[in-house]
Protein backbone atom coordinates (compact mmCIF):
# COMPACT_ATOMS: atom_id res chain seq x y z
CA UNK A 1 0.00 0.00 0.00
CA UNK A 2 1.02 3.66 -0.71
CA UNK A 3 2.02 5.36 1.94
CA UNK A 4 0.32 8.55 0.72
CA UNK A 5 -2.50 5.88 0.93
CA UNK A 6 -2.26 4.72 4.56
CA UNK A 7 -1.92 9.01 5.71
CA UNK A 8 -5.14 9.27 4.00
CA UNK A 9 -6.81 5.98 5.55
CA UNK A 10 -5.35 8.22 9.58
CA UNK A 11 -7.76 11.12 8.73
CA UNK A 12 -11.00 11.21 9.80
CA UNK A 13 -13.52 8.75 8.58
CA UNK A 14 -11.32 7.50 6.09
CA UNK A 15 -11.31 3.42 5.32
CA UNK A 16 -8.66 2.19 3.31
CA UNK A 17 -9.44 -0.47 1.05
CA UNK A 18 -5.81 -2.37 -1.05
CA UNK A 19 -5.76 0.64 -3.49
CA UNK A 20 -8.52 3.13 -2.16
CA UNK A 21 -9.69 4.78 0.44
CA UNK A 22 -13.64 6.31 1.17
CA UNK A 23 -14.91 8.58 3.87
CA UNK A 24 -18.81 9.44 4.12
CA UNK A 25 -20.18 12.81 5.21
CA UNK A 26 -23.37 13.91 6.19
CA UNK A 27 -24.80 17.37 5.64
CA UNK A 28 -28.12 19.15 6.51
CA UNK A 29 -30.07 17.02 4.03
CA UNK A 30 -27.65 14.98 2.18
CA UNK A 31 -25.39 12.17 2.47
CA UNK A 32 -22.07 11.37 0.63
CA UNK A 33 -19.91 8.79 0.13
CA UNK A 34 -16.36 10.15 -1.05
CA UNK A 35 -13.81 7.41 -2.89
CA UNK A 36 -9.92 8.11 -3.98
CA UNK A 37 -8.59 5.96 -5.78
CA UNK A 38 -4.99 5.77 -5.34
CA UNK A 39 -4.13 4.33 -8.84
CA UNK A 40 -5.40 6.66 -10.77
CA UNK A 41 -4.93 9.37 -8.59
CA UNK A 42 -8.86 10.41 -8.95
CA UNK A 43 -11.85 11.41 -6.49
CA UNK A 44 -15.70 9.87 -7.05
CA UNK A 45 -18.53 11.36 -5.07
CA UNK A 46 -21.80 9.53 -4.57
CA UNK A 47 -24.95 10.78 -3.32
CA UNK A 48 -26.15 8.44 -1.02
CA UNK A 49 -29.90 7.97 -0.81
CA UNK A 50 -32.34 6.69 2.26
CA UNK A 51 -31.01 4.11 4.36
CA UNK A 52 -27.71 3.90 2.37
CA UNK A 53 -28.42 1.37 0.31
CA UNK A 54 -28.79 3.18 -2.40
CA UNK A 55 -25.62 5.59 -4.19
CA UNK A 56 -25.29 7.39 -7.27
CA UNK A 57 -22.51 8.96 -8.81
CA UNK A 58 -22.69 13.10 -9.05
CA UNK A 59 -20.68 15.64 -10.71
CA UNK A 60 -18.22 17.92 -8.79
CA UNK A 61 -20.23 20.84 -9.54
CA UNK A 62 -23.03 19.30 -7.72
CA UNK A 63 -21.37 18.75 -4.11
CA UNK A 64 -20.96 21.76 -1.80
CA UNK A 65 -17.89 23.43 -1.67
CA UNK A 66 -17.46 23.26 1.90
CA UNK A 67 -17.12 19.52 1.38
CA UNK A 68 -14.67 19.88 -1.69
CA UNK A 69 -12.45 21.61 0.28
CA UNK A 70 -12.66 19.54 3.20
CA UNK A 71 -11.70 16.75 0.93
CA UNK A 72 -9.03 18.53 -0.63
CA UNK A 73 -7.40 19.40 3.09
CA UNK A 74 -7.87 16.16 4.01
CA UNK A 75 -5.77 14.94 0.41
CA UNK A 76 -2.92 17.16 1.62
CA UNK A 77 -2.58 16.40 4.97
CA UNK A 78 -2.49 12.72 4.20
CA UNK A 79 0.95 14.13 1.47
CA UNK A 80 -1.84 13.99 -1.90
CA UNK A 81 -1.96 16.96 -4.06
CA UNK A 82 -5.01 18.56 -3.55
CA UNK A 83 -5.44 19.70 -6.93
CA UNK A 84 -6.51 15.59 -8.05
CA UNK A 85 -9.93 16.55 -6.33
CA UNK A 86 -10.82 18.48 -9.73
CA UNK A 87 -9.36 15.89 -11.80
CA UNK A 88 -11.87 14.34 -14.72
CA UNK A 89 -12.14 10.71 -15.17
Amino acid sequence: MDDSLSALGEQDGWKVDEFAARVHYRGADDHYSIEFYQPSQCVLYWKVKGDGEVAVPVGRNTVPTPLRDRVRQDLAEAGIAPEIESRNL
